[in-house]
């Protein structure tokens, strides 16, 4: 497996764990077209391999994301104007909706961290999130409508973190909350007092996903992701050959050994 080359990402390789950076400090990472397209490079990359299993997002600088690009918004509005095509708005929008759907499927554990401005799309890159886990201070928020626009991707992926009652509050209402409050409303799973309380929480989570098969993470995320959109007998039908696959597989003799001798399996090691 090789990364793509990025600009507007810092990429790194820890072990079993890929750290991808969103690095446009300059803008509070806020997320360019560029930025959306590498995003979709890195987790192409990354989808079939057997040795990155875990993939953390965060933002440089203190901050996590503060929405989409105003320059790329101009910048279509000027290619808009010169080709009589209001479509290339669109265009820019659905990019960023095929992006955050790749991230929502990815089959590696995606874990937030989540500090300063959390807005926009970065609410709905938290919102996909497997593990979110956000600083007290941290500020999140979808302020489209105030700038006369609509969450217009994001919006399924808010209603199915949280619900469509607080979802409507949310994106109707504008209003900026904290770490605290995301938690309180499903969005995050965890809340710490610092930047230094991030990593601590991060390393423990990474320990805990150790402990987990890959074979069965990839194959459980997969399964969850089905959940209501198919009749749920074929589905569990399914489900129960998933499982005798699993049972019979080298994850679930290796699984079964390690518990029966009291010892780490081996993809905890």
């Amino acid at each position: 497996m090789s990364l793509p080359s990025t600009e507007t990402l810092q990429l790194r390789e820890d072990g079993f764990a890929l750290h991808v950076t969103l690095n446009r400090p300059e803008s509070r990472n806020a997320m360019s077209l560029q930025m959306t397209q590498e995003l979709r490079a890195v987790f192409s990359a990354i989808e079939n391999s057997e040795t990155i299993r875990v993939v953390v997002l965060r933002g440089t600088n203190g901050h996590f994301c503060a929405g989409g690009d105003i320059k790329d918004m101009a910048g279509a509005r000027m290619r808009a104007a010169e080709s009589g095509n209001d479509e290339v708005y669109a265009e820019l929008n659905r990019a960023f909706g095929h992006m955050i759907t790749q991230v929502d499927h990815a089959p590696q554990v995606v874990v937030a961290l989540l500090e300063g401005a959390v807005l926009g799309g970065g609410f709905g890159l938290a919102c996909v999130s497997d593990v979110a886990i956000a600083t007290e201070s941290a500020q999140f928020g979808l302020p489209e409508t105030g700038l006369g626009v609509i969450p217009a991707q994001i919006a399924p992926f808010v209603v199915q973190r949280i619900g469509m009652t607080q979802a409507r509050r949310l994106a109707l209402h504008g209003a900026r909350f904290n770490g605290n409050e995301a938690a309180r409303l499903g969005i995050v799973h965890q809340v710490v007092a610092d930047t230094a309380a991030l990593e601590t929480a991060l390393a423990d989570t990474l320990a805990q996903v150790k402990k987990c098969a890959p074979l069965a993470n990839r194959a459980t995320k997969a399964l969850l992701h089905r959940v209501g959109h198919e009749p749920l007998e074929s589905l569990l039908d399914d489900a129960a050959r998933q499982f005798a696959r699993a049972v019979a597989g080298p994850e679930g003799a290796e699984g079964t050994m390690a518990f029966v001798q009291k010892r780490p399996a081996k993809w905890a090691e």
